[in-house]
C-alpha cells in the first residue's frame, strides 16, 4: 500500500470518527436547555451553541477550498456549502438547535461520502488558496485535510469540557474506541 493510499484510508477513518463523535456530542448537548447551550460559558466562541456553530462555519470553509481545488464531489452541493456573504469564524449560522443539529448531520453524511470518493492523489495534489485574512497558502492537501478533521476534534474537546462542567458527560470519545 503506497503513502497516498494510507493517508486515504485515514482520512476515511477520521471521516466515520467525526460522525460518531457528533452523534454523541449533539445528543449529550440536547440534555441541557437551550439557554444552557447558549450561556456564555469563557469559551473561544463564548457557548456550547457558539463553539458547534464555528466547527459547521470551519468545515463549510475548508470543503468549499477543496473544492476549488478539484477535489469535490457531489456530496460536497453548493447548498450545503453556502455561508452567507461575510460570515467569520464567529458568525451564528444556525440560530436554532435544530436547524444546527440537522445541518451537522448533513454536513457528517457528506464528508463520509466525499473521503469515500476522494482520488488515490488527493493527498498529495498542491492546494492554493488565501486564508481569511486574505493570505496566500500553498502547501500539500494532506496538510489541509489533517488540519481539517484536526479543527473538529480541536473544539469538540472544548465542547466536552463546557458540558462537564454543565454536568452533562459524553463518555468515551477516544479515536481508538471507534470499531
Amino acid at each position: 500500500m503506497d503513502a497516498s493510499q494510507s493517508l486515504l484510508d485515514n482520512y476515511r477513518f477520521l471521516a466515520r470518527y467525526n460522525a460518531w463523535f457528533n452523534e454523541r456530542l449533539y445528543a449529550a448537548c440536547e440534555t441541557l436547555p437551550d439557554g444552557e447551550r447558549r450561556l456564555d460559558r469563557g469559551a473561544f466562541f463564548g457557548s456550547i451553541h457558539g463553539t458547534l456553530n464555528h466547527v459547521v462555519w470551519g468545515d463549510k470553509l475548508w470543503l468549499a477550498r477543496f473544492v476549488a481545488q478539484g477535489m469535490g464531489s457531489e456530496a460536497l452541493s453548493r447548498d450545503l456549502l453556502h455561508v452567507p456573504e461575510g460570515a467569520k469564524h464567529a458568525t451564528l449560522l444556525f440560530d436554532d438547535w435544530g436547524a444546527l443539529k440537522a445541518e451537522r448531520g448533513r454536513l457528517d453524511a457528506a464528508i463520509e461520502a466525499w473521503t469515500a470518493g476522494l482520488p488515490a492523489d488527493a493527498p498529495l495534489r498542491i492546494m492554493k488558496y488565501s486564508n481569511t485574512q486574505g493570505v496566500r497558502r500553498e502547501h500539500a492537501a494532506w496538510k489541509a485535510l489533517t488540519h481539517f478533521f484536526n479543527h473538529q476534534t480541536h473544539h469538540r474537546g472544548q465542547v466536552t469540557t463546557l458540558l462537564m462542567q454543565s454536568g452533562v458527560d459524553v463518555g468515551m470519545t477516544d479515536l481508538i474506541s471507534l470499531a
